[in-house]
């Protein structure tokens, strides 16, 4: 109960973060982020609406489409986080903090990434892509990193034929920097060792399969101290569901002993068919 309560916590003020980076730093100078929140922020500047309205239209189909196929403590985070920057920006005024684009389009870069940097970590999304990204893991483990990078083209090119191409280049910094602080704080793609040694290894097994798309090799241990029998784990997983398997190996086993660790290559089955 204390971790969820945490988590919200977390999320609800990185995303009041995300709102402020959004309002204070990028929209005065009509520079966006990536994906569907800066189809949003377009949207915002030539309608009637707030940017922030447009953000929860535009998830709301895409976060419906996740509810059952990612799953509903994911989805229930994103649809929080997402709610949150729509209220922020609604209250939080739209002022030049400088003059300079540059500046801020790097420094909004930088806020809005350590915002979404957060909200991954504690494993919920500000909606959009990062849904529709999980969607393709779970159906081939396909690096998204094209993909993305389309979908943020898209923004920069419809940025520059609406307003300017110098503001174009200014989104596509931004949208630039966002990504490497957001790498810093959680990079959802490097795939990562997991081995877990625990005394209740059955319940453990099963939890983390329903909860995982991944195979798990089971080995039988013994420790060399205690001579106690235990069950050890391993498996490889994406960073991404670290935040989900963390908390569920403590609520079952608080005494397991957990190792982690970042794998150069993973060939073969990294899927569970």
């Amino acid at each position: 109960m204390l971790n969820n309560v945490y988590r919200l916590l977390i999320i609800l003020v990185a995303s009041i973060i995300v709102g402020f980076a959004f309002n204070v730093f990028l929209l005065p100078h009509e520079v966006f982020t990536g994906g569907v929140t800066g189809f949003a922020m377009i949207l915002g500047l030539i309608t009637p609406l707030n940017a922030g309205i447009w953000i929860v239209l535009l998830n709301i189909p895409i976060l419906i489409l996740g509810w059952t196929k990612v799953g509903k403590t994911f989805i229930g985070n994103s649809l929080f986080s997402v709610l949150v920057t729509a209220v922020s920006m609604q209250y939080i005024p739209v002022v030049k903090v400088t003059e300079d684009a540059l500046l801020s389009s790097v420094f909004g870069g930088i806020i809005a990434g350590v915002g979404i940097g957060l909200i991954v970590r504690f494993y919920g999304s500000t909606g959009g892509f990062d849904v529709i990204g999980l969607l393709l893991i779970k159906k081939r483990d396909m690096p998204l990193g094209g993909i993305i990078f389309a979908l943020n083209s898209i923004v920069v090119v419809v940025s520059g034929f609406i307003f300017s191409w110098e503001l174009a280049l200014y989104t596509l910094a931004s949208i630039y920097i966002t990504g490497l602080v957001i790498d810093r704080i959680h990079t959802r793609h490097i795939k990562l060792n997991l081995m877990v040694v625990t005394s209740k290894g059955e319940e453990l097994r099963t939890e983390l399969l329903s909860k995982l798309f991944r195979g798990i090799t089971v080995i039988e241990g013994r420790g060399a101290y205690s001579k106690e029998q235990r069950e050890v784990l391993y498996t490889v997983i994406s960073r991404y569901e670290l935040a989900v398997v963390r908390p569920l190996i403590k609520s079952i086993d608080p005494n397991a002993f957990v190792s982690v660790s970042q794998t150069m290559e993973v060939m073969g089955n990294f899927r569970r068919e």
